[in-house]
């Protein structure tokens, strides 16, 4: 294990530093270089994306196009945060949060264990359904959730990054032949797809516009960005540029996901009457798909939201562990004392790739215990308007060069974020306790 006496420079290096690369100049030499933010992109697309999206286009049409693009911004500007703060401070989030106080770092320690045991049974079944769907009968729903599950673990405990990358560059691909190739079948006239960019609110539909807007892209995996920077060995604020390119490529696949499954809602089934809930929505839809175009067309979507849904547990598996290793280092380590870097192999990192495995495992049998779920539900609902504070306190900080500090624009963005955001959580919390 590699050791620095630069608390700075080594808090940020996940992988080797003997071959760092000179950051690139030109845009193509950038575009060679990106990688990282189609991983943001296969994490951040799931299958609730998906979902929400084709819901609100069953509903409302092309109405909320807008609001694809407003939550693609927002949540460029959230992850464009936390790639300039790893890259302009040489510092992880996790420091960062150490540097609000204790009360930032006890909250995402209590946030990661509670988060990752519901997630990792969410995530795996979620998974299952689409191959339960596929290959009906040959296995229960439980084991096709164990196998996914156990899947990722080993891909990720015996796989180096490139070979994470590339699989995840796969699965966008996919994702990217299937879900834009079925909104292909159903493409909107022209003047319905621009007029989608008018910002209006019909009645009835403030909650779902506002929740489109919060849900495009990811949540906590978003706060992993700097490790996967770090993974391709991109360190220091040279590097800001390529960044920038990078998470801007992210939100682009992003939206064009996300506004493929309005497309798809509001051209498929808009005034239908059809009501799509949950994960099983998907698999509804896949069925509803096969008996207007045939059985090939089932099998495309039920690709499609396997592949969503594989990723996004991937990416968890791969990118959450690390925050949870930089968090138990940084609670343990003594003032001016040497730094290790963060490495897949560490002992934290493993546990809670196991965590996030094994013991969801339990809540294949007996389902989500009333009590955890309420817990998580209070505290995911209050990680996006944290995720968005933090930023804002540390990309103004004087910590930050002058150059690389929030300028008014992103200032506002993040200012919007937390209003939303908080008023998105407070919602959530009202619907918890009031049911």
């Amino acid at each position: 294990m590699k050791t620095h006496t630069d608390n700075k420079v080594a808090a940020t290096t996940v992988g080797d530093t003997s071959h760092l690369l000179s950051p690139p100049s030109t845009v193509g030499e950038k575009l060679k270089q990106v990688g990282p933010g189609i991983v943001v992109a296969a994490t951040g697309v799931g299958t609730a994306d998906l979902i929400t999206s084709i819901v609100i286009g069953t509903q409302f049409g092309m109405t909320f196009l807008w609001a694809i693009v407003v939550g693609s911004i927002l949540k460029y500007f959230l992850n464009e945060g936390v790639g300039r703060w790893h890259l302009a401070s040489e510092r992880t989030m996790v420091q960062g949060w150490q540097q609000l106080g204790k009360w930032a770092t006890g909250y995402f320690g209590v946030y990661s264990i509670i988060w990752g045991f519901v997630y990792g049974a969410t995530a795996a079944s979620t998974a299952a359904m689409a191959t339960h769907a596929m290959f009906p009968g040959i296995m229960p729903l439980w084991a096709w959730a164990a196998l996914h599950a156990i899947a990722g673990f080993l891909l990720i405990w015996f796989s180096k990054y490139h070979l994470f990358e590339k699989v995840m560059t796969v699965l966008i691909g996919v994702m990217f032949v299937t879900i834009i190739g079925t909104a292909l079948l159903f493409l909107p006239s022209f003047g319905d797809f621009m007029g989608g960019f008018v910002p209006r609110t019909p009645d009835g539909s403030f909650m779902l516009m506002m929740g489109l807007i919060g849900g495009v892209g990811g949540t906590i995996t978003m706060a992993s960005y700097g490790y996967w920077l770090a993974e391709k060995n991109w360190s220091g604020p040279k590097w800001v540029s390529t960044m920038r390119l990078d998470i801007k490529i992210a939100y682009i696949l992003t939206g064009v996901f996300t506004a493929a499954g309005l497309i798809i809602g509001s051209q498929f089934l808009f005034g239908t009457g059809v009501n799509l809930r949950g994960d099983q929505g998907l698999i509804e839809l896949a069925a509803l798909l096969g008996q207007e175009f045939g059985i090939w067309m089932k099998w495309v979507f039920l690709i499609a939201f396997w592949s969503a849904a594989f990723s996004s547990l991937l990416g968890v598996w791969n990118g959450v562990p690390y925050l949870f290793a930089d968090f138990v280092q940084t609670i343990r380590e003594k003032k001016d004392a040497p730094r290790k870097v963060v490495q897949s192999t560490d002992k934290a990192y493993r546990f809670y790739l196991f965590w996030l495995t094994f013991p969801p495992m339990l809540l294949y049998f007996f389902g989500k215990p009333v009590e955890l779920v309420i817990i998580y539900g209070a505290l995911g609902s209050l990680f996006m308007p944290f995720l968005a504070i933090s930023l804002m306190i540390l990309l103004n900080s004087k910590k930050i060069d002058q150059p690389l500090r929030n300028k008014a624009v992103p200032n506002f963005v993040l200012t919007a974020c937390v209003i939303m955001f908080v008023y998105l959580g407070a919602s959530e919390l009202v619907g918890i306790f009031t049911k």
